[in-house]
């Protein structure tokens, strides 16, 4: 245990998902907790939107370890709001050591086929988010005399999936966005690194439209259904692995481990990447 203890982490996405599974497990880890989440339906993305509620449902699980979390309302596209959140937050907490930029949405449809709101709304959440993630809390990092930077891409980070080219365009992007910062950052002491994860068992895929792709011949695929599509793309024998694989991951590139480890891409992808 404290692993990360006295340290003070931020947390895009936080409300639910690998978001809240991150925000748990470092405040397990003795880390004390900046949360940021839209709460709130994005355009183009047909699955449910995270809500107030699961925040709040978020900083009681953390504080129910004994850690701190100053939760907030914000779109990571809007730079100026969270800039504001992350300031408030070291403010209040004395300091920033940990950046989990997890905030991330999904949606589907042919590289020809996508309208250009499709595309420019996801290059603006799950890239330009990132980065203005990154803007805000580098200057944080420095002043603290260094720490890690987490960026959650995908294996469509790392590998061409099909029906989903501006994810996948965007989550390479991620990748060049960490190798760069990597080498920016390295003569302030901040390590950046990225995770992969295969389909993680959250809201974002446990939904009718994402089991409907994976099952088309089904009117109205079940869990187990779409279970027997999703195990197909993985080395090992299973479908989907669970958000806090993800939270381990970052948990143990965040704490004195992983120390020496920068401008990795870490998979936590069940060998989906080298089948």
């Amino acid at each position: 245990m404290g692993r990360v203890s006295g340290k003070i982490a931020l947390i895009t996405g936080a409300a639910r998902g690998i978001g809240r599974a991150q925000a748990i497990r470092l405040a397990e880890e003795g880390a004390d907790i900046i949360a940021v989440d839209i709460c709130g339906p994005v355009e183009t993305v047909v699955s449910p939107g995270a809500t107030h509620d699961d925040l709040a449902e978020t900083a009681r699980a953390v504080e129910a370890t004994g850690a701190r979390i100053l939760a907030t309302a914000v779109d990571v596209r809007d730079g100026a709001a969270l800039r504001a959140a992350v300031d408030a937050g070291v403010e209040q907490w004395g300091g920033l050591d940990i950046v989990c930029a997890t905030a991330g949405i999904s949606s589907s449809g042919g590289a020809l086929e996508l309208t250009e709101q499709q595309w420019q709304t996801m290059i603006d959440v799950n890239l330009t988010g990132v980065w203005q993630t990154c803007k805000a809390a580098t200057p944080h990092l420095i002043a603290r005399g260094g720490g890690a930077m987490i960026l959650t891409s995908s294996i469509a980070g790392l590998r061409g999936l099909v029906g989903v080219a501006h994810y996948t365009a965007a989550k390479h992007g991620v990748v060049g966005l960490m190798r760069s910062l990597a080498k920016e950052l390295a003569p302030h002491h901040v390590r950046v690194n990225s995770v992969h994860p295969t389909n993680v068992d959250t809201p974002m895929i446990q939904n009718d439209m994402v089991r409907k792709v994976f099952r088309p011949d089904r009117d109205n695929p079940t869990r187990e259904e779409f279970a027997e599509a999703a195990v197909t793309m993985n080395m090992l024998p299973i479908p989907w692995v669970d958000p806090v694989d993800i939270a381990n991951a970052a948990l143990f590139l965040a704490s004195d481990e992983g120390r020496y480890i920068t401008a990795v891409t870490l998979p936590i992808d069940a060998g989906s990447t080298q089948r």
